[in-house]
């Protein structure tokens, strides 16, 4: 059975009906039924989704004013890279867009916990905040540590750990949040 036959034979295994339109040279163009593919849902509760990821965007603010705006802002300016006039005195800051970011890192929190993980308590969430925090945080700074001058390699790990606490808040209250109304087993 060629390549063909291997794609015609699992196609009708999964019910998936395939239509041929154009035969070649005995190999062919297929087109697939993408509306007949019912891949399992989850349903997810919007209303739990937006709540609690505002909340943790709310959290994820506050968090990040404390731990890089008032605790670890001497230490990164004297972990800088060489790249010079990166950070934004607090004074210049656009606060709409900090804003916004936080929020949708609450959002993205949220959607994982919601969507996929059904995380709805504040152990769970902190646990798992805390590993997709330090993921996100590591991939991102290692990236910019290899290709941009904006901290020192000291400055990039103390930001990794630093990601992973924030993560932890943030992923603590939006699992708090929504383990809120959630009917406990008798």
């Amino acid at each position: 059975m060629g390549l063909i036959g291997l794609f015609e034979t699992s196609c009708k295994q999964l019910g998936i009906p395939v239509l041929k339109s154009i035969a070649f040279l005995n190999t062919g163009v297929y087109l697939v039924s993408l509306h007949s593919l019912k891949p399992k849902t989850i349903a997810m509760n919007t209303q739990k989704f937006l709540v609690s990821g505002i909340v943790g965007g709310i959290v994820s603010f506050f968090a990040g004013y404390l731990i890089y705006g008032l605790c670890l802002t001497d230490f990164f300016a004297k972990n800088a890279g060489t790249a010079t006039g990166v950070m934004r005195p607090m004074t210049d800051m656009i606060w709409w867009s900090v804003i916004l970011g936080s929020i949708f890192m609450g959002l993205t929190f949220s959607y994982i916990f919601n969507r996929w993980a059904n995380i709805n308590s504040l152990s769970a969430g902190a646990s798992a905040g805390a590993v997709i925090g330090l993921l996100m945080t590591a991939g991102t700074d290692f990236l910019m540590y290899g290709t941009a001058n904006l901290n020192n390699l000291t400055g990039t790990v103390v930001d990794v750990i630093a990601g992973a606490v924030m993560g932890a808040i943030t992923g603590a209250v939006v699992g708090l949040a929504n383990g809120m109304g959630a009917k406990k087993a008798v």
